[in-house]
């Protein structure tokens, strides 16, 4: 296997399966927007020179969404810091929620309202936030 940021090629290839879109909570999410007759865009730069890939963004409104996995972006419900290669995902996973700190920040400074959720949250809930931001 050579280096790997994987402790073994188990763990390797289920990290490497892991979707960056179209999850199942995103699914859910967007579902109940969609039927609610929004349109919205999907995995997309709300800002072009600002490197951030927002999950659903509503354009005409500046609104970015962004659902958050827990083991990636450290769940203070259900993160769980990694037992192996824990050299490797503890500044992996913080360099995470740094990044997500600075996205959020700057997408604000452009005028972007920022809305985060965990994957655990309510889908429901999480679509009557957004449709309320949405309305406002």
């Amino acid at each position: 296997m050579g280096s790997s940021w994987a402790s073994n090629e188990r763990s390797r290839r289920t990290m490497v399966a892991n979707r960056h879109r179209d999850t199942q909570p995103e699914l859910r999410v967007r579902r109940i927007l969609h039927a609610a007759g929004l349109r919205y865009r999907v995995d997309t730069r709300p800002v072009a020179e600002i490197r951030c890939r927002a999950d659903v963004i509503f354009s005409r409104r500046r609104i970015a969404v962004f659902i958050d996995g827990c083991f990636w972006h450290s769940c203070p419900v259900h993160g769980v810091a990694p037992k192996s290669n824990s050299g490797y995902w503890g500044p992996k996973l913080a360099g995470n929620r740094s990044r997500d700190a600075r996205m959020t920040n700057a997408l604000v400074m452009h005028g972007w309202t920022v809305m985060r959720f965990w994957e655990h949250e309510d889908p429901e809930a999480v679509a009557q936030a957004i449709l309320s931001a949405w309305r406002d």
